[in-house]
Formats: C-alpha cells, sequence, structure tokens
C-alpha cells in the first residue's frame, strides 16, 4: 500500500497540469472559432502555418527535459562521506573548493563560499539553480513556467523563446483579421448567429492574450540581448570578486548565438541548436579566481573553461562555441601588442633624438641600430 506522502504529491503533480489544460483547451477553442465559425479563406494558409508553429514550440517548451548536471559535479562516494561526517562549515567548504578546483566552477554564494546542493548532493555549476517544484537542479534555470508545468533551462529556452514568438504572432495575426468582424458586431452589421458570439469572445481573448506576450517577449528578448537569465536579473550571479550582473555578456551578436546557435537555418525551428554544455559558459570577468589553477599564458581561466584550451568537458566542444570568444581574444592581443610598440617607440625616439643633439661614439649608435632591428623584427 502507497504511502500517505507519496498519494499527496502525486495529486499536487496532477494539479501542476491544470494550467497547461487551460492553455490547451483555449487552443482548441481558437482553432475551431477561427476555421470553422469565422471561415476566412483567404487567411487560412497562413493562419495554419502560425497555429502549427505555436503548437509545435509549446510541446517541445513542455516535454523536454531539462538537463541535469553531468556526474563530475556529484561528490564522490568518499568525498561524500568526508563530507558528512564534517561538523564544522569551513571544513565542509575545504572539502568543496578541493574538489571544485578541478572543475569549471566560478560563481560562489554571496557569502563567498562554494554552490552546493543539499538535495541532489551536487556542486552546482555555473547559473544552475534547484528547483523546488521540479526537486531537481536545472542547467542555467531561467525561472519554473506554470503554462508548461516544466522549467524553462538550457535545454528549452530557444523553444521557450520561440514558443513566445509565434504565440504572440498567432494572437496578433487572430486579432488583426478578427478585427473588422469585431465592429460589424457592435454596428450589428453579423448576421443573428452562433458564430457571432465566438467572433467576439475570439477577439477578446486574442487581443488580450497579444498584450501580456508582447510584454513578456520584449523582455526576454532583453535577456537575451544582455545574457542573463530572470533570477541573474533579479539577483546578479556572484564571483569571487563579488556580484556582476554582465560577467556573462559578451555583447548582443555572441548573446543571441549562445541561445539560438550559429546555424541561421536552426534559428526558426524548434531544434536544440544552443551553443555549449550548459555546464560551462564563457565570461568576461577580468579579475581571475585564486582558487582556480593559474593559466601560463596569463589568460582569464574562466575564458578557458568554454574554448578549446581547458579539458572539461571530455568532449571537445565545437568550433562554433569557441568561436564565441575566440574574436574577443584576438582583440585583446593586438590590444596588447599596440601598447607594447607605443610603450617602447617613445624611448627609441628619444635616443635618437640625443644622437642628432649630440655625437655620440660609435658604440652608442651601433645599439640604437640593435634596438631598431630587433624592434623590426
Amino acid at each position: 500500500m502507497a504511502p500517505s506522502g507519496s498519494r499527496r504529491v502525486d495529486c499536487w503533480r496532477v494539479l501542476y497540469w491544470i494550467p497547461v489544460l487551460f492553455i490547451s483547451l483555449i487552443v482548441a477553442w481558437s482553432y475551431y472559432a477561427y476555421v470553422v465559425q469565422l471561415c476566412i479563406v483567404v487567411y487560412l494558409l497562413v493562419y495554419h502555418v502560425l497555429f502549427i508553429m505555436f503548437v509545435w514550440t509549446y510541446w517541445q517548451t513542455i516535454f523536454t527535459k531539462p538537463m541535469n548536471p553531468l556526474k563530475e559535479f556529484h561528490l564522490p562516494h568518499s568525498d561524500k562521506e568526508l563530507f558528512e561526517h564534517e561538523d564544522r562549515r569551513e571544513s565542509q567548504q575545504e572539502v568543496l573548493r578541493r574538489i571544485a578546483k578541478d572543475l569549471p566552477i566560478y560563481t560562489r554564494t554571496m557569502s563567498g563560499a562554494i554552490r552546493y546542493c543539499d538535495r541532489c548532493l551536487l556542486l552546482k555549476p555555473d547559473r544552475c539553480h534547484h528547483c523546488s517544484a521540479c526537486d531537481m537542479c536545472i542547467l542555467k534555470m531561467d525561472h519554473h513556467c506554470p503554462w508548461v508545468n516544466n522549467c524553462v533551462g538550457f535545454a528549452n529556452y530557444k523553444f521557450f523563446m520561440l514558443f513566445l514568438a509565434y504565440s504572440l504572432l498567432y494572437c496578433l495575426f487572430v486579432t488583426a483579421t478578427d478585427l473588422q468582424y469585431f465592429i460589424q458586431f457592435w454596428t450589428n452589421g453579423l448576421p443573428d448567429t452562433q458564430a457571432k458570439f465566438h467572433i467576439m469572445f475570439l477577439f477578446f481573448a486574442a487581443s488580450t492574450f497579444s498584450v501580456s506576450l508582447a510584454f513578456l517577449f520584449a523582455y526576454h528578448c532583453w535577456l537575451v540581448c544582455k545574457n542573463r537569465s530572470t533570477l541573474e536579473a533579479f539577483r546578479a550571479p556572484a564571483f569571487q570578486h563579488g556580484p556582476d550582473k554582465n560577467a556573462f555578456s559578451l555583447g548582443t551578436r555572441k548573446n543571441f548565438l549562445q541561445v539560438f546557435g550559429d546555424e541561421k537555418k536552426y534559428w526558426l525551428l524548434p531544434i536544440f541548436s544552443s551553443l555549449g554544455d550548459g555546464c560551462s559558459f564563457p565570461t568576461c570577468l577580468v579579475n581571475a579566481d585564486p582558487e582556480q589553477p593559474s593559466s601560463p599564458s596569463g589568460r582569464n581561466p574562466s575564458i578557458e573553461s568554454a574554448g578549446e584550451s581547458h579539458q572539461f568537458p571530455p568532449k571537445p566542444l565545437r568550433e562554433s562555441q569557441s568561436r564565441l570568444i575566440s574574436n574577443g581574444q584576438s582583440e585583446g592581443s593586438e590590444d596588447r601588442d599596440t601598447q607594447g610598440e607605443t610603450t617602447v617607440t617613445p624611448h627609441l625616439r628619444s635616443l635618437q633624438n640625443t644622437a642628432n643633439l649630440s655625437v655620440l661614439c660609435p658604440l652608442t649608435k651601433y645599439v640604437i641600430s640593435r634596438c631598431e632591428v630587433n624592434m623590426q623584427l
């Protein structure tokens, strides 16, 4: 016999599907009202295209399973026992810091501690959060959406954006094509049939959803351009040097590519094409984390975690993923070279001016000429 606690949880899970059922019924009724009752033949082709894309993206957002952190972020059995037997919080943090050194983890709690999930027993990757509704850690969690009964995160954020876009276009199209008949309803220009009530309620529903969807879609477009999640917009991620709300922003274009991918043919389709693995993300941080191993080349280790030089994850990132940060690194190296030239050149010029103003010995002239040759090389 199943315990009462599990029955209560199952009942709550069934209730979570009520918003999804409500949206599904609204969409089904709108299809009947527009195609059967209104039946504007000239618009049916465009309508069905928008309807199919709307339903497809909604389905993908609902049934795409959120991605869990990789097994490397789970505590090994020996470290788990050591962590559980430690009573002092500082000793537990020492265990977590020792494990985190081999992982691409750079975010911290507001107090500077390693982020650890007590329920999932794992070190939280950057931008990962535990969802109480799903009872699991979600990679790059944005929010838990009751209208899809699913967490919106790394695995389905692109689908969620397309769902907002196509649902907004769907509602705007229905509102625009139904407007003239809605005006005729109030001017008594429509015949007294059952269809006129469907026309009236269809216009009200489509226009109301259009306003709310427009604000929500605009807000998430802003988040994509800033490379932030909804959680990060309300609370900036914390690093070793403190909170930084723009740490993951690489520029509008690269932020867009990180969500929609670098293959344009997939941008408008609910097919997964986001860049990265969801566990590590390139950052624009200047201050390196002192707890992470130093890089011999002097580059930011947080950037290396998402590029081709980092050893995690085991499978190398695709060329399209490393391209997000390659341009920034090349531009930075060019700036350093330019700074080096502007630093050395004034010294040579001062020596040349000194040589022109006074008669120097042949050895001094030889040293100046060798410096010029080395600079050219």
